[in-house]
């Protein structure tokens, strides 16, 4: 058994290495071309399109099938540029990345305030756009900061892409034992990334609207804002097909409910950062992760919304 589970891990990494640098070998601009090209695929895989129509009809219900249709295949297309992108970590350098990107100035001043204060930012996020490529972007332009990641099971590629997201000077925290280092990495006045938009256990979360339907969205955002007294600012990386480059879409911050009552303020808290969130992805409905099942957790006594 313990053999057949080190040669599956064994596997998974070597493919995965022949991937990132079949992609990392092309221009960059050929090999987002291609991952664009071969992602939708993943359609073909039932589990993920059921998951990712369920999604949509749940989100969209007055939306036409087929314009679901092409919100889906948008979100592969999304991930097929983002893979491509990530296979070129090791290499590009911050003057390349910087013409690849511009700022969004709704919220940039907001950022810089929060900087010029000595105060801690806690980027509020989502798997939208390139992700990855966001706080990647930020330490090589702006300074290295923290973000919280689920680590991968297989230690062998949790090492190889933990090499990729920390080349310029980020630290990844894990999610099992974040909550210290990440109040820490707050009060210190460094930035702290945290995807807020995952299906979250009733004993991690609490329940808030998520377009149109409750989902367990995680209290740990709102428990590091109200402690640290950071300011809580929504971006995402997203790209922009008319100007071939990508946003790092800055919101407002979001200021934070203070009412003296601490599971009250992290529920209030956590439904104002989820509206956030929403605000993102009703923006850029082809860039989200749809094949995640973010409501499968459901309150007491509901049924399961998925099969």
């Amino acid at each position: 058994m313990a053999e057949q589970a080190k040669l599956r891990s064994d596997v998974e990494y070597l493919l995965l290495r022949i991937l990132l640098g079949f992609f990392s070998l092309m221009p960059l601009s050929w090999a987002v071309r291609l991952g664009v090209a071969i992602a939708p695929v993943g359609l073909w895989f039932p589990k993920l399109r059921r998951t990712g129509e369920r999604n949509l009809e749940l989100a969209f219900p007055d939306m036409r099938i087929d314009e679901r249709e092409r919100l889906l295949r948008g979100s592969f297309r999304n991930l097929g540029r983002l893979l491509a992108l990530f296979s070129h970590f090791l290499h590009v350098t911050p003057d390349e990345i910087r013409k690849m990107v511009e700022y969004d100035p709704v919220g940039l001043p907001d950022v810089r305030r929060a900087e010029a204060e000595g105060r801690g930012i806690l980027f509020l996020t989502a798997h939208i756009g390139a992700w990855e490529f966001l706080s990647f972007t930020w330490s090589a332009l702006e300074r290295p900061g923290s973000f919280i990641v689920r680590r991968i099971d297989n230690p062998r590629i949790e090492t190889l892409v933990d090499k990729f997201r920390t080349r310029f000077g980020n630290e990844t925290i894990d999610k099992t034992t974040a909550v210290r280092r990440s109040l820490r990495v707050l009060r210190d006045g460094s930035w702290l990334g945290i995807l807020a938009d995952s299906n979250t256990h009733p004993k991690e979360g609490v329940f808030v609207p998520f377009m149109g339907h409750l989902a367990c969205a995680t209290a740990g955002a709102a428990t590091f804002a109200l402690r640290t007294g950071a300011a809580v600012i929504p971006i995402a990386a997203v790209w922009q097909e008319e100007r071939q480059r990508y946003l790092i879409y800055l919101d407002r911050q979001v200021e934070l409910v203070r009412t003296g009552d601490n599971e009250r303020d992290v529920e209030v808290n956590t439904a104002r950062f989820t509206e956030a969130i929403e605000r993102m992805v009703r923006k850029y409905p082809d860039q989200y992760l749809w094949i995640h099942r973010r409501w499968k957790t459901r309150p007491p006594g509901e049924p399961p919304i998925y099969d």
